[in-house]
């Protein structure tokens, strides 16, 4: 059975390649781009079963426009898929009041945005999946991205939360959390000027790494998107994609140190609370 979608951030990266493999494969696809002429490629060659629109994730009027004549128009949206989104290597001190805004507008506010104005749309159909593009970045976390992170942390939290709320509707969702990949998402950085008091430390290094070839990218994207498709067709969608051997690692290793520390402090932890008999006098 032939589905529709609709994929935010499509011009490049993981959403252009899951446009490619569902048109070939006979699904309908509204693509949103910022970029006029991104898909014109793609527009061409499937010109019954793919729309194009170009929207601002950041434009709230935007969002919520689209979405309801993609609804209109299509009847029914199987699957959204939240992906627009980049990403900012430089440290805090280094990075601009508005570079950190205009982040969290677009990784933070825009997914958020577009998942609200979908809502009430899936509500009304009865059911309904959401896939929202996140990292192994909003698990772990690297020096000089911090702005990056509190996106994607920000946006699993939302997430986490939201599903619990619309589960009594079959509103399904899905984090994809892709470690580093082969896309152009590099070519994408925001680099703010860097401050000299920081060449040797963490941050700087590894931009140096990213930027020099020390650090080797295993991520293969078309992998990851057939991943990504699979697990969103799957009868039982999970609720956390992680994708890569190096973010198995790095979130495995992550979430084992944070169950250490969690019980470390144990004793700390619940001597916090009331205790029985002081509840009972309350």
């Amino acid at each position: 059975m032939t589905k529709t979608w609709l994929i935010t951030g499509a011009s490049s990266g993981f959403g252009r390649g899951m446009a490619e493999r569902l048109l070939a494969r006979g699904d309908q696809v509204i693509a949103t781009v910022r970029r006029q002429g991104a898909l014109e490629d793609l527009a061409a060659q499937y010109v019954d079963r793919l729309r194009v629109v170009y929207l601002d994730v950041t434009d709230t009027v935007g969002v919520q426009a689209a979405v309801n004549h993609a609804f209109a128009d299509f009847n029914r949206i199987d699957v959204i898929v939240s992906n627009a989104g980049y990403g900012i290597l430089g440290t805090v001190e280094e990075t601009s009041i508005d570079q950190m805004r205009d982040i969290i507008e677009t990784n933070l506010l825009g997914s958020m945005i577009l998942i609200k104005a979908a809502l009430p749309h899936l509500r009304a159909q009865g059911s309904g999946r959401i896939v929202q593009v996140s990292s192994e970045g909003g698990q772990i976390a690297y020096p000089g991205f911090s702005l990056y992170h509190a996106s994607k942390w920000g946006i699993e939290g939302f997430v986490e939360s939201l599903s619990k709320e619309v589960q009594p509707f079959d509103i399904e969702f899905m984090l994809v959390e892709p470690g580093p990949a082969r896309t152009n998402f590099g070519a994408g950085l925001v680099l703010p000027d860097p401050i000299e008091d920081y060449d040797g430390t963490p941050a700087h290094d590894l931009k140096e790494a990213a930027f020099g070839g020390g650090w080797v990218i295993k991520g293969d994207p078309d992998r990851m998107v057939d991943a990504m498709i699979t697990a969103a067709d799957a009868p039982e969608m999970p609720f956390r994609l992680l994708l890569g051997a190096d973010a198995y690692a790095g979130v495995h290793a992550a979430l084992t140190e944070r169950l250490a520390v969690l019980e470390a402090g144990k004793d700390i932890t619940i001597s916090a609370d009331f205790t029985e008999e002081e509840l009972a006098t309350i």
